[in-house]
């Protein structure tokens, strides 16, 4: 009887232990759950926050750019299209809406590329601070959605691995999804400044390289033509000096009438 209640407390104790392991679990998933949603809720906050800047953008430029009306158009139409489907979503992330607001992030961003041809536009004082919120609001998204996937990416982990996905199926967890921009123009947007750069000095570089490596060479042939010319100039002290008072000499008794006084 001693040793069947051993084992049976044994068994007991591990139950209890995979009982408070699965709630430790459980609870782990909700709070990265939560976790998911708070992130992505700032980030919606950002977007929406866009779809107000957007219009009055677009008035602002039309009035002194109207040659971009199909960039304007383009941008308005985009900024509808997600709008739309961030109420068909009840404001939850889907691939769908990823690529529509990459989109539109592209087409902003071009817009404000292509207004540089407008001077007047650029002093603007109503365009500059539409374009500086619209920049900060861009920035705050991308870092939003940086924070939101690593959130995802421990979440759908968790849910992946052994044991947690056995908790993760028995309560009916589910992936969360990514809002990631699979559009490269949009990753790559800040290109365009460093491709202008990177021509630049490559047409410099091949007319400034020898000059460098010339004036580098004569400083280093300069020490070796040294020993050559050291025992020269040592030679030209000591044939001036004999030529000095052999000169003097005949000076001196030319001028009698000088001589008494410094007798004297």
């Amino acid at each position: 009887m001693e040793i069947i209640l051993g084992i049976l407390a044994v068994i007991v104790v591990i139950g209890l232990i995979a009982v408070f392991w699965g709630f430790g679990v459980y609870n782990g998933f909700i709070k990265g759950r939560n976790l998911i949603q708070e992130s992505w809720r700032q980030i919606d906050v950002e977007l929406n926050r866009r779809y107000e800047l957007i219009p009055n953008l677009v008035e602002t430029v039309r009035g002194y750019a109207a040659h971009e009306r199909n960039t304007l158009e383009q941008v308005t139409s985009l900024r509808n299209s997600a709008a739309a489907l961030a109420n068909q979503a009840h404001g939850a992330p889907n691939q769908q809406r990823a690529a529509i607001e990459g989109e539109l992030s592209n087409a902003v961003r071009s817009l404000i590329v292509s207004v540089e041809a407008y001077p007047e536009l650029k002093s603007n004082v109503n365009f500059l601070e539409l374009q500086r919120e619209l920049t900060d609001t861009e920035d705050r998204i991308a870092a939003g959605r940086r924070f939101y996937n690593a959130n995802v990416r421990d979440y759908n982990t968790k849910i992946e691995t052994v044991p947690s996905n056995i908790i993760a199926g028995f309560a009916n967890f589910e992936k969360a999804t990514y809002f990631e921009v699979n559009d490269p123009q949009v990753r790559q947007a800040p290109g365009v400044n460093f491709g202008e750069i990177s021509q630049r000095p490559t047409g410099q570089g091949q007319g400034q390289l020898p000059n460098p490596g010339q004036h580098q060479q004569q400083q280093y042939s300069a020490p070796s033509a040294n020993p050559v010319p050291q025992p020269q100039y040592q030679q030209q002290p000591q044939q001036q000096p004999p030529q000095q008072p052999q000169q003097q000499p005949p000076q001196q008794p030319q001028q009698g009438g000088y001589q008494p006084p410094y007798q004297q």
